[in-house]
């Protein structure tokens, strides 16, 4: 598989950048972070080289000097929002980040929930829980009139009644689980707060999309948009980076919208604003380490393909209006892509036309591409990852890795004492099974070696896959996209 990033040229550059940033200021830098730093699935998809770790690669570089703060809404716990391409509730996001930044040896400092109010019951319940596991915990309220009520905001009604929260070291990341966290605030509540303790501190952005020095209908560009389109985010030129310098730059709305206001607020915190533009504000590297435009041009379309479906599936499932499905639609067609243009798709949907059951398909690395049926035995994806692993393994398409004499007990199993109505293997099984089997067939043991390099492949489904294939391919790093479509016409469907 080919790359287009230079995943090294990216550590380095950023530190470096991010040193220059501290230095600027002389003091603590306080460094919002836009994105995911633990497990950024989007940038490794867009950007091939870029792996899920880089940025917390980077920053175990100054494990010393770093401190992290988790921000979080006290309202995403209201309303139980999970993470979309993980699964994971923000509660179960902010312990599993912790536990990711130690495991790089970096100091975790302090959870903050922001928009705090004393009916939160559920946000209460967190605070007390994450309390009880060692951590701190610091609140920060609703602000009547952010961001545009300057006066209020810089006073002791507005940022003045927030807690503190105290650091110890002089670069302090605030990272959250998801967007709409209130990092921004986080940072200017804590600009705020040093100012009134006389301590020097400064403000800068990491944020990787939209990435600033690519034109504004680059692919790589476009896909951000494409993850954002539930959000209303706009990539368009940085006019106020424009008007300063000349220069033709990209940002995106919220951020272009808000700079006046978070220049005024500066100007009243500091004295004066460090920033002439949104893109002054940002350290983001990655648009210089870019290896492969070409590489990087076609990942991103892809993904506009991927993000197109996502979208589709949640509409179908929440019975909702397709405004983000249409949205992504009109990016694709100013890509001039569509649905055709991801190979798994029209393989999948031929097998389920003829065989008028659920089908999928998957591309190998080497651009094959492998089928999946339904049978008596397997579901598609148990077929097809099957005939995926024998491809991979060199052995003969029409080998039985799994006889049926092995397959029926588990049906019996299945349908006799455990209540499923659905007596064909899921994948989950179907590993399980090979895994047994590898220990005395070394066909099955040379197909079950192959795992690893299924990670990273497009996988296409004629139908809404179930919960349990879908976390099994989401932990075998397959990138699937589903048909808008339930497999059965059932009224009750587990997510």
């Amino acid at each position: 598989m080919r790359t287009g990033f230079d995943r090294e040229e990216y550590i380095r550059a950023q530190s470096e950048h991010i040193a220059a940033r501290r230095a600027q200021f002389g003091g603590k830098l306080y460094l919002e972070f836009g994105g995911k730093l633990v497990d950024d699935m989007h940038a490794s998809r867009v950007l091939p080289g870029f792996s899920p770790d880089n940025k917390i690669v980077m920053l175990k570089e100054l494990a010393d000097e770093v401190e992290i703060i988790v921000a979080v809404n006290a309202r995403d716990f209201q309303r139980r929002k999970v993470r979309a391409d993980l699964g994971t509730s923000y509660e179960d996001e902010i312990l599993r980040h912790v536990d990711a930044f130690r495991d790089y040896g970096l100091y975790v400092g302090s959870v903050v929930i922001t928009q705090w109010t004393d009916d939160n019951r559920e946000a209460k319940a967190v605070r007390r829980k994450l309390e009880k596991l060692g951590l701190k915990v610091y609140r920060h309220f609703i602000i009547p009139g952010y961001p545009n009520d300057v006066a209020r905001i810089v006073s002791e009604h507005g940022l003045g009644k927030n807690e503190y929260i105290e650091t110890e070291r002089d670069l302090v990341v605030v990272t959250a689980p998801g967007p709409g966290s209130g990092k921004m605030a986080t940072c200017l509540s804590q600009l705020y707060h040093d100012h009134l303790h006389g301590l020097t501190s400064g403000y800068a952005k990491w944020e990787t999309f939209p990435i600033w020095n690519l034109p504004l209908d680059h692919p790589v560009n476009i896909a951000y948009e494409a993850a954002t389109a539930d959000l209303d985010d706009v990539n368009m030129i940085d006019p106020f980076h424009l008007a300063a310098y000349g220069v033709q730059t990209v940002n995106y709305n919220r951020d272009v919208e808000i700079f006046p206001v978070l220049n005024r607020l500066f100007e009243k915190i500091l004295g004066t604003s460090p920033y002439r533009s949104p893109t002054d504000m940002g350290v983001n590297m990655a648009g210089n380490c870019i290896s492969d435009d070409d590489v990087c041009r076609r990942a991103s379309e892809q993904e506009v393909i991927r993000r197109y479906y996502k979208a589709l599936v949640t509409e179908t499932r929440e019975m909702t209006d397709p405004v983000q499905s249409e949205r992504i639609a009109l990016l694709m067609a100013k890509l001039g892509v569509t649905k055709k243009d991801r190979p798994v798709v029209p393989a999948a949907l031929r097998v389920a036309k003829a065989t008028k059951a659920p089908a999928a398909a998957l591309e190998l690395p080497d651009g094959q591409v492998v089928v999946g049926k339904t049978s008596p035995l397997l579901g598609a994806c148990s077929a097809m990852l099957l005939n995926a692993l024998k491809a991979l393994a060199g052995l003969d398409k029409e080998k039985e890795l799994l006889a049926k004499a092995s397959i029926e007990p588990i049906q019996a199993l299945k349908t006799k004492h455990l209540g499923s109505r659905n007596p064909r293997l899921h994948t989950d099984e179907v590993l399980i099974a090979l895994a047994v089997s590898a220990s005395s067939d070394p066909d099955a043991k040379a197909a079950l070696d192959q795992l690893e390099s299924l990670r990273g492949c497009d996988v296409h489904t004629s139908t809404i896959l179930g919960s349990v294939d879908e976390s099994i391919l989401r932990a075998l790093g397959v990138q699937v996209t589903n048909e808008p479509v339930f497999a059965t016409k059932s009224l009750y469907r587990k997510k």
